[in-house]
């Protein structure tokens, strides 16, 4: 016997990748999990009939020969089962970093939405699928991907939504069925939040970490905690739900930078998730001590983020602000510059030329002037240690294309506009 399982609090994409195995294996059973999303419950509602699942009650484990696991590569994110893993072939289609499920064949790629992995296979095997199909399967791409906008997304998500579209996916059916509910408790949720925001800078990342107290079941705290995100206006925010009744603890995430991966730090406390988002469901646990927890995983995530002292240029050309305006203009002619950071005697940078201050000299006799007298003085500068976006935003606000880099106060660098294109486009020598 067969069975193919997915992770509890099943999403979209976890029942496209269920549906997507029984065609890949038609000899297999697709499990349902207990715990399934509030969408997924609606939909499930009225399409049940057309999918046939059985519970993990209804399986008869010393029958399984083999175990077909779908998003998700973690034991302690299945449904309890009594096998033993010695016995029994296991099968992995999974996205997710890490894991701890020794399969002995494994299909893995980081990739926006497990359901791509799947899709691929199928398009290999030429398997033929319904419209109620591709549209159950776009939807799982789009919830996993925020409709191909989430840093995670690939081409080839991109490419298997167009197939999708190709085999008559509904648009219609997907826009009802993934539109998020938000209700009074929600919106009481948002605005405790926003109430009781606080922001802090950890590892050059801007962070807001919520606590607080909820009774009872609420849906789509995770829609929350994204709109949060964006009011509050930082990098990643998380909120920190305790639930005394049931006594549990949801921890949940969400980022707008690829450098901040979610998925990773909820999977070192127990959870897991994407790049731009994830959860974990802990037993209770003081709230407090959950936060040290995200803020000592953010600070250690600091070591694979790009900081501006890896994309920088260096060493930089600088002109000492008693040269002539005419010495002056003859190295940035020389050296094709448009502008050059100016140095006093002590090498720490007082100002920057450039060729729209030579616009200043209205004399002959000026061109003898020192460079100093025409010079921009008022600097926009950024340490070394700042991250990416943090020098895009300043160029963006000041409508700059090249920042010094300063350490002790003393010029070490030097980022333009193309170093910033290189890295975004991925264009960086290796």
């Amino acid at each position: 016997m067969e069975i193919i399982v997915t992770h509890k609090g099943a999403d979209f994409d976890a029942l496209a990748s269920l549906i997507a195995g029984t065609i890949l294996y038609p000899d297999a059973v697709a499990v349902l999990p207990g715990s399934i999303n509030p969408n997924l419950k609606m939909f499930l509602s009225i399409h049940k009939d057309i999918f046939n699942f059985a519970c993990i009650k209804d399986i008869k484990f010393h029958e399984v020969k083999t175990l077909i696991v779908v998003d998700t590569n973690s034991w302690n994110r299945l449904e309890p089962m009594p096998i033993k893993k010695n016995d029994i072939k296991i099968i992995l289609w999974d996205h997710h970093t890490g894991g701890n499920i020794d399969a002995d064949y494994k299909v893995y790629k980081e990739i926006g939405a497990n359901i791509t992995l799947m899709i691929n296979q199928l398009k290999k095997q030429k398997k033929d699928i319904t419209p109620i199909q591709a549209s159950l399967f776009l939807m799982g791409l789009y919830e996993d991907t925020g409709n191909l906008s989430f840093p995670s997304t690939t081409a080839q998500d991109a490419y298997a939504a167009a197939y999708l579209l190709e085999k008559k996916a509904d648009l219609l059916i997907i826009s009802n069925f993934l539109r998020n509910a938000y209700g009074k408790k929600q919106k009481e949720i948002l605005f405790f939040m926003i109430q009781n925001a606080k922001r802090q800078e950890i590892a050059n990342f801007n962070i807001s970490i919520s606590i607080m107290e909820i009774q009872g079941q609420i849906q789509n705290l995770s829609m929350v905690v994204q709109m949060y995100r964006e009011i509050v206006n930082v990098d990643a925010a998380f909120g920190i739900f305790i639930d005394n009744a049931r006594n549990k603890c949801m921890v949940i995430g969400r980022s707008n930078i690829e450098e901040l991966n979610i998925g990773l730090i909820m999977k070192s406390i127990g959870g897991g998730g994407h790049p731009g988002a994830g959860a974990a469901l802990l037993n209770k646990t003081n709230p407090h001590v959950v936060e040290e927890m995200i803020i000592d995983r953010i600070k250690g995530n600091q070591q694979s983020s790009v900081l501006l002292s890896d994309i920088m240029s260096y060493p930089v050309l600088t002109i000492n602000q008693d040269i002539t305006i005419e010495k002056a203009g003859k190295i940035l002619r020389e050296n094709e510059y448009i502008g050059v950071p100016v140095v006093n005697e002590n090498e720490k940078m007082v100002g920057i030329i450039s060729t729209r201050d030579f616009k200043k000299v209205k004399k002959a006799n000026q061109i003898k002037s020192p460079v100093k007298a025409f010079m921009t003085r008022n600097i926009i500068s950024i340490s070394k240690n700042k991250s990416i976006m943090d020098v895009s935003k300043l160029m963006i606000k000041y409508d700059i294309g090249r920042i010094p880099v300063i350490e002790n106060e003393k010029i070490i660098g030097i980022v333009a506009r193309s170093d910033i294109m290189l890295y975004f486009y991925d264009l960086l020598p290796d």
